[in-house]
């Protein structure tokens, strides 16, 4: 049988109850079978979240929930499947998914508590109503269409609850015998299932990852992501109108894009990918409906072109706390106390950079009160103060060769210095591939300015 290529349709495809039928557009270019995974429909696991919450103490919220994701999902089939047969028999399948969904809400309101296992698989019903809507819209128009839930491929994750990692070793095991000869199979993203059976949630926006992952085990021709913006570009382009389209990516320089705030893709997206040489290949779905012609394609080569560098991105989900103190980035233990510290709070660390008489921990910016009481309840004898920074952003300028030239160092940082750019902290080398910086989240946009005309505006600039 010919290979398979995996298509992501992302929650940004499904945002009116006209995406249904621009997916199925979509999906009349390919010529080949497809596995094709879908996120929740656009704001539904949001609503999820934080519905799951309220429904604890308010019962009467559970009927609003089922009502308000009933009345979407209709309005949807409505629109899409024009056979009244087929119409039927989904406002039934979609109702019976509704059901078990509203036993769940009522179990987490009669018992008060919302267990780990239940709320995975609660917000697993977002990526579910999608895939059996899909599935059903395609059998309607005639396609040799299946839904395939991750429990019936065998997606197996390591059994970590809301954000799990998926056994490739064991995952490939089960998908490659559990796939028949369709022409094409809908999954459900987000979501894989533990060695005991219960549903792992894969982490936010997971559902790259777990495409990701089922084409690795499927040894798929391609990874197709579908999305509603033009691909890689050399900046954001709301922020720089002059950005140029990026063609060709690396998979280091596409992880390392995604984990400085491009959100083309999820950082984990390449992951599985590596040792396979799967390539990935962005879509936009606003205008490529007519025609198959990737508009970024990342693999495990290395880009061609005189320019070092892909493309400059930032974040502003960044603060960093300062632990300053003589020898504390020295002293046996300090850092080993601050680490368990944060982990046992639940708080992931970015990252960390050190000197003899500072430690700089890099956090998501929600975590950054929370962090600072855990090590002020380490009563460290040789902290002598802990500086919060906060309304600040991380800048990343990446590309594959980006430090192989020792004067690259000045050309990135001198330009700043220039224009009178503060950085409070600057990192050239942590990756062979990215350096970034530390701003204020004032001269964010001047510093991406002036990085992407000194980049990529000068004659002969190209990604």
């Amino acid at each position: 049988m010919e290979k398979r290529i995996v298509c992501k349709f992302g929650g940004s495809n499904f945002k009116s109850r006209e995406s249904v039928r621009a997916i199925i557009e979509a999906v009349e270019l390919y010529r080949q079978p497809l596995i094709i995974v879908v996120s929740a429909f656009y704001g539904i696991t949001n609503y999820l979240t934080e519905g799951i919450e309220t429904v604890q103490n308010d019962e009467s919220h559970v009927d609003e929930l089922i009502a308000t994701i009933k009345e979407k999902k209709m309005e949807s089939i409505d629109f899409s499947i024009e056979d009244e047969a087929y119409r039927r028999e989904t406002y039934a399948l979609v109702g019976q998914r509704l059901d078990e969904l509203n036993r769940y809400l009522l179990g987490v309101h009669y018992i008060g508590e919302l267990p780990h296992s239940v709320k995975d698989r609660i917000l697993s019903y977002g990526e579910r109503l999608s895939s059996l809507i899909l599935t059903k819209t395609l059998q309607s128009r005639g396609f040799d269409a299946q839904e395939a839930l991750p429990e019936d491929l065998g997606l197996i994750t390591d059994g970590e609850y809301s954000s799990a990692s998926v056994d490739f070793a064991e995952s490939e095991k089960r998908i490659g015998r559990n796939l028949g000869n369709r022409q094409i199979y809908v999954v459900p993203g987000f979501y894989g299932i533990s060695p005991e059976g219960q549903i792992n949630l894969l982490g936010r926006g997971g559902s790259d990852y777990s495409a990701a992952a089922i084409a690795r085990a499927a040894g798929a021709a391609s990874l197709d992501i579908w999305k509603d913006v033009d691909g890689y570009m050399t900046a954001n382009p709301k922020i720089i109108p002059e950005a140029k389209p990026v063609p060709a990516l690396s998979y280091r320089e596409a992880a390392e894009l995604s984990y400085f705030g491009a959100s083309i893709l999820h950082p984990r997206t390449v992951e599985p990918l590596l040792d396979r040489n799967i390539p990935i290949r962005i879509f936009n779905i606003e205008s490529d409906r007519t025609r198959l012609v990737p508009l970024t394609i990342i693999d495990g080569t290395c880009p061609e072109g005189s320019n070092p560098a892909r493309s400059v991105t930032y974040s502003d989900d960044f603060a960093i706390l300062r632990i300053t103190g003589p020898g504390v980035g020295i002293k046996g233990g300090v850092l080993g106390r601050i680490t368990t510290a944060l982990d046992q709070r639940g708080i992931n660390i970015k990252s960390v950079v050190t000197s003899q008489t500072s430690i700089n921990v890099y956090l998501a910016a929600g975590d950054l009160t929370a962090s600072v009481a855990a090590i002020e309840e380490q009563k460290l004898k040789t902290v002598t103060r802990l500086t919060p920074m906060d309304n600040i952003s991380i800048i990343a300028l990446v590309g594959e060769s980006l430090l192989e030239h020792p004067d690259q160092a000045g050309h990135i940082v001198a330009p700043l210095v220039r224009e009178g750019i503060r950085m409070p902290i600057v990192s050239l080398g942590a990756s062979e591939g990215t350096a970034y910086f530390v701003v204020s989240r004032e001269d964010r946009d001047r510093a991406l300015r002036i990085i992407h005309r000194n980049f990529f505006e000068k004659e002969g600039a190209a990604p």
